[in-house]
């Protein structure tokens, strides 16, 4: 049995990552997870046969929400959305509440329109992210795509020249 260099912990031999750390022992190229990015927790069939009912729902708020729940429920990326576009919509209500019972003070009703510009900004934020990561991935993936033929295409010439 072999140990982990980073944490370690017992692995077997020839493990290529520690079970506890998750270290590459192996020696090869490392990934990092982003854990704000749960791109990865979703089908990429999925994504991309969603994505345009992952936007409505913070596009259109309540009505996006609806529109969502009933056209792309069976979809986890789009339930992901719609979770995180629901969050929105019930700080913005529970504003709203708040707003209505303290009307008659001048102070509530001044933090309350604050609040509601900082979750106006904090959802359009959001999708302006989603919007970037989408963009982010798309060219690392296709980066990544071209070294690969590169490389498969140099393989292939080096095996031509034998």
């Amino acid at each position: 049995m072999a140990f982990c260099p980073k944490c370690g912990a017992q692995v077997e031999d020839g493990a290529p990552f520690c079970a506890a750390c998750g270290t590459n022992l192996a020696g090869g190229q490392t990934f990092t997870v982003d854990p704000w990015d749960h791109t990865a927790e979703f089908d990429s069939k999925d994504i991309s046969e969603n994505k345009c009912f992952a936007l409505l729902p913070y596009l259109l708020g309540t009505l996006g929400i609806i529109i969502v729940a009933l056209v792309a429920n069976a979809s986890p990326y789009a339930k992901f959305h719609l979770r995180q576009a629901v969050k929105f919509v019930v700080v913005n209500t529970i504003l709203t509440i708040l707003c209505a019972l303290l009307f008659w003070t001048i102070l509530v009703p001044i933090a309350a329109g604050v609040c509601f510009v900082i979750v106006f900004v904090l959802n359009y934020l959001s999708l302006f992210l989603y919007l970037f990561l989408r963009l982010s991935l798309y060219s690392r993936f296709s980066a990544e795509k071209l070294l690969n033929l590169r490389s498969s295409e140099a393989l292939s010439s080096s095996h031509k020249d034998r």
